[in-house]
This record gives structure tokens, C-alpha cells and sequence, in this order.
């Protein structure tokens, strides 16, 4: 069932400017005559995800609260698991009116482990 309240998705800073970067890749790629690349099917599953989360804020998993790294300042973070391996990060905000994902991050698995903290087995 979908909440009451109006749902907005925005992308900001790191992810705003990941995501910028991948489309323009995408476009001169299919300029290129390319049909199906790595980064084309990264943009298509950030896309499918955000579509997702406008129907469904909580879909991705909730990371524990003693995992979120002190430099995001957020009360809450949580991953939604891209194609390749790749991460998207976000944090909810909501108010009477409306309720907003704020997504942080699109990166790597590495990039995202080191964020985290967690180390390699």
C-alpha cells in the first residue's frame, strides 16, 4: 500500500555527481552505436531502484546504526544493492507533508566496504 504522504527521491552531492558522470558516459556510448554496456545496465538499475523507492521508501536494507559512518550525519542509512556489485546509499527524512530519500552514495563495492569500514576477508 502506498503511504499518504507524497514521496520525493533526490539524488544529492556524491550521488548527483555519480550519476551525472554515468549518464554522460551512457550517452556517448550509444552515440557510439554501443547497445549493451556495464554502465548502461548500472544506470538502468539506479533507475529501476529510484523508481522503487518513490512506491516504497524503506525498500533497501536498514544498516545498523553503529555502522553509519559519523561524517554522513544522518539518523538513519540504507543500501540498496545495484547491479555489479555497486551500492546506493540513503537516509529518509520525512515531516507532516511529504516524505524524502535523500540518496548519499552510488559506488563501488570496495568504495562502499571502506565507507563502512568494513575490511576485506
Amino acid at each position: 500500500m502506498k503511504p499518504s504522504k507524497a514521496i520525493r527521491v533526490i539524488l544529492k552531492d556524491q550521488a548527483k555527481e555519480e550519476y551525472g558522470a554515468l549518464s554522460r558516459v551512457v550517452e556517448e556510448q550509444m552515440k557510439k552505436g554501443k547497445a549493451n554496456s556495464e554502465e548502461m545496465q548500472l544506470l538502468k538499475s539506479i533507475d529501476k531502484k529510484v523508481a522503487i523507492l518513490k512506491y516504497n521508501p524503506a525498500y533497501g536494507q536498514n544498516i545498523p546504526k553503529d555502522l553509519i559512518p559519523k561524517t554522513l550525519d544522518v539518523d538513519n542509512l540504507f543500501r540498496v544493492e545495484l547491479t555489479h556489485y555497486w551500492r546506493m546509499l540513503y537516509t529518509i527524512r520525512t515531516n507532516e507533508v511529504e516524505i524524502v530519500s535523500f540518496i548519499l552514495y552510488i559506488l563501488d563495492h570496495p568504495t562502499y566496504n571502506k565507507l563502512l569500514g568494513y575490511r576485506d576477508r
